[in-house]
């Protein structure tokens, strides 16, 4: 059954799996350290989002609505054509006006007339600062354009005494790539003007009533405040990225506004400004060709306002020279079928005047891109129709500029149907002049044959009819201009807003940044991975052995004891006492029933080596040998380290002795007369290593050797030999051919675990029998050792208990 177990046990092996209990519980024995730091981490975390200002999310809805399609004309047929040709997306005036709402030249309209350039802080004695939107004590303000020169944020400490004065301390750039300057003033009252060389500062103090017979509020401490003034394009800069506009589904016209600050006032604010903004932009681009038109109208209101007045003077003058007061009723029947031709004619010469008028705006070039006035009473439907088509034209070239530029091909394509248009227009005003003209011509004719008729009146009659005519033509043309300038203005008075709000602005509950959840589970994280990272770095870079984990995670090779560090040695290095149960003497049991587990029957000779010298072969050899001896077995210990002989010491034996050595060079000798008998058990001999010879790796190839150890088979029951560290020497690998056993000796804080690559190719190459390891001087005073030994019935031994891992039992290490 035995040999079952460890025949062919080196030859066969499998990886290890990992033990994660083990490496577990090896962090688990550093729980307080771990706990702590995760405290800590968490501690830091709240302290930061202490100070951290909270920012939160404050939303509205917004509908955009779109154009009348009962407008018609030219202009909306050509976009339906270039929609249907796919140049112009369908829901592309509504990602305009989406872009439009969130554009930078609005959003800075909003910071310069709420004067968010201007913001207000004051400290806490713990935590982030507050806040004070509209409720500062004191107030400053800055023209945004001398604002906008600013070269670095303008910051002010502004501390209102309880007598009302106040004491101002302003940090300025003054110039660019210069450095911060400062300056400090005493107000004795507010309001107050801070002159500086970057701009003129007003300062205000907000605790006084607005109302001036009001009693103002008594003050008992000091007030302070903290602002700062920034550049309006920066500050619109910084709200643009917080500022999101997004349609809140595919078929609908609404948009989401949503906008991330620390104040929620302030931002609802922001938003219910930019929505009206918006719409006042949005009703100027509608109203423009209205305003242009009343623009026109004033123009020859005043102009036919001089000239009617002038005539009516010029008729009153004459009537009173000519002492007129009636005309005859003879004059009225001559002049009656003259007047429907007379007034005929005043008709032609207004529409003609008008086209006129409209003829020089249209051909004069600074009015290329600007609209044509319309409604001016032009009694051509033609002529009327195509101007307010070449209008609506112009007005969406206008919106499609606000989110393009001119060498969009939408643009293109549009400017190219505008100078069509107004090339019809041109051809429209020349084609009803020319009528007009016609016309005239045609009434000059019939008021001339009809003039004759009345040609024998009186001179005074003539130019009495004249002067009259002037004024009815001119009074009819102010008339016809008065009304149309009110349609004008109930035109630009009933423009509706292109967006309403329909979801007021309205705030998150939670802040959406700092997340303190978040942080608080990366602070654990951290906290936790912090301190294991640490012992996984320490353990990396750990090179010597420590523990028996660090052993069987580089080797196979089974361990068959640790052997915990004493200070007993220092007085005797034999630790271990018969008959007690002491630590020592338990642990070198322990290795004893392994140690005979692992020999064959019939075997009975156990070699101790090392890599160097140090790391207490000899010390182990010695007390097994007693643990041995105290079982009742005969035993002899053969100090084979000729070299540098060991036992001496550990025996306390003279260096004089004579040993193995003067046997191997005399072989004739009698064996038995170069062992002793130990003081120690009766059980225990020693068989010394002799003096020092010249050629030690000579004696021991010799067949001298063997004969040796084939005596003491026969005489004893157990033989161990003490040999030279292995890895110095090759003694030992001549001397392994005569062993049963090999137990590799490697001691904690001082093994190397690079020496292990010794270990393996040496147990690789079968130079060693039957090998094990055997852990030396155990530090029990560090806490993953302790782990290993501490436990219930043991107690007695403090922290070095033993058995968790090995105790009493058999075959640890090998076999499956």
């Amino acid at each position: 059954m035995k040999e079952e177990l460890y025949t062919d046990s080196f030859e066969n092996e499998e990886e290890k799996p990992v033990d994660y209990k083990a490496i577990l519980m090896e962090y688990l024995m550093y729980w307080p350290w771990i706990v702590g730091c995760a405290a800590a981490a968490l501690i830091i975390c709240f302290i930061y989002l202490r100070f951290q200002t909270p920012v939160y999310n404050v939303n509205a809805t917004v509908l955009i609505k779109e154009s009348d399609p009962k407008q018609g004309g030219f202009g909306s047929g050509m976009i339906e054509d270039m929609q249907s040709l796919g140049m112009i997306s369908m829901a592309s005036k509504f990602d305009n006006e989406v872009e439009i709402i969130q554009s930078r030249n609005l959003v800075q309209k909003v910071v310069e007339k709420q004067n968010l350039y201007i913001h207000y802080a004051q400290k806490r004695s713990f935590g982030y600062p507050t806040e004070p939107y509209k409720n500062s004590p004191v107030s400053v303000w800055m023209t945004p354009q001398e604002a906008q020169k600013l070269y670095a944020p303008l910051k002010m400490e502004i501390t209102r005494q309880p007598d009302g004065s106040a004491d101002v301390t302003a940090r300025y750039v003054s110039e660019r790539e210069g450095d911060e300057q400062e300056t400090t003033q005493h107000f004795d009252k507010l309001p107050a003007v801070l002159n500086l060389p970057v701009g003129v500062v007003t300062l205000a103090d907000n605790t006084l009533p607005k109302d001036t017979l009001a009693k103002a509020p008594e003050i008992k401490e000091a007030l302070a405040v903290e602002a700062t003034i920034q550049s309006p394009v920066s500050v619109a800069a910084g709200y643009k990225a917080r500022l999101s506009a997004e349609p809140t589904s595919k078929t609908t016209s609404i948009v989401a506004l949503n906008l991330n600050e620390t104040n929620t006032a302030r931002a609802a604010d922001f938003i219910n400004t930019l929505v009206a903004l918006y719409n006042e932009d949005a009703n100027n681009d509608k109203n423009e060709v209205a305003s242009k038109t009343a623009e026109f109208i004033d123009g020859r209101i005043q102009i036919i306002n001089k000239e009617l007045g002038t005539t009516e003077a010029e008729l009153a003058s004459y009537k009173q020279q000519a002492g007129l007061t009636d005309l005859t009723s003879d004059a009225q029947l001559a002049l009656q079928e003259n007047s429907q031709y007379t007034q005929k004619r005043a008709e032609n010469s207004t529409q003609l005047r008008l086209v006129e008028f409209l003829q020089g705006y249209i051909n004069n070039p600074e009015n290329e891109w600007e609209v044509i006035p319309a409604n001016v009473g032009l009694s051509d439907q033609g002529l009327s129709s195509a101007i307010d088509n070449y209008n609506q034209m112009l007005i969406e070239r206008k919106r499609l500029l606000h989110t393009s530029s001119e060498n969009n091909p939408a643009v293109k394509t549009l400017d190219a149907g505008i100078r069509a248009m107004r090339v019809n227009v041109q051809t429209t005003v020349e084609s009803v002049k020319k009528g007009l003209l016609i016309t005239q011509s045609d009434l000059n004719r019939q008021a001339e044959r009809y003039e004759s008729r009345i040609s024998s009146a009186p001179q005074q009659e003539r130019e009495l009819v004249s002067i009259a005519r002037q004024q009815e033509i001119k009074a009819n043309l102010y008339l016809m201009l008065l009304q149309k300038r009110e349609e004008n203005a109930i035109t630009l008075a009933a423009t509706a807003n292109n967006g309403r709000i329909i979801n007021t602005p309205m705030a998150s509950s939670a802040p959406v940044s700092p997340n303190g959840k978040m942080f608080y589970l990366i602070a654990l994280i951290l906290g936790i991975a912090a301190p294991v990272g640490f012992l996984y770095l320490r353990n990396l870079l750990k090179f010597r052995i420590e523990t028996r984990t660090d052993i069987e995670k580089i080797t196979s090779i089974p361990v068959i004891g640790d052997v915990p560090h004493t200070d007993l040695s220092k007085e005797n290095p034999i630790v271990i006492r018969e008959n007690k149960n002491d630590l020592m003497e338990e642990i070198y049991r322990s290795v004893r029933t392994n140690v005979q587990y692992m020999l064959r029957p019939g075997e009975k000779v156990i070699l101790f080596t090392s890599t160097t010298s140090g790391e207490g072969k000899s010390f182990n050899a010695g007390n097994l040998a007693v643990s041995l001896a105290y079982m009742g077995k005969k035993v002899i210990i053969v100090g084979m380290d000729i070299r540098k002989p060991g036992l001496n010491k550990v025996f306390r034996l003279s260096r004089k002795e004579r040993g193995i050595t003067q046997y191997l060079a005399d072989p004739t000798l009698p064996l038995e007369s170069l062992w002793q008998q130990s003081e120690v058990s009766p059980n225990l001999y020693i068989l010394p290593g002799g003096q020092v010879p010249p050629n030690p790796t000579e004696l021991v190839e010799r067949d001298a050797l063997k004969k040796a150890i084939d005596t003491l088979r026969e005489r004893f029951d157990y033989v161990i030999l003490d040999t030279a560290p292995i890895g110095m020497v090759t003694d030992t690998q001549i001397i392994a051919r005569q062993a049963d056993m090999s137990i590799y000796v490697c001691r904690a804080d001082y093994t190397q675990k690079a020496d292990f690559e010794i270990v393996n190719a040496l147990r690789a190459e079968k130079k060693l029998p039957n090998m094990c390891i055997l852990l030396n001087d155990i530090d029990m005073n560090k806490r993953q050792n302790g782990y290993y030994y501490g436990y219930g019935k043991y107690g007695k031994y403090g922290k070095y208990g033993y058995g968790k891992k090995y105790g009493y039992g058999y075959g640890y290490g090998y076999g499956k």
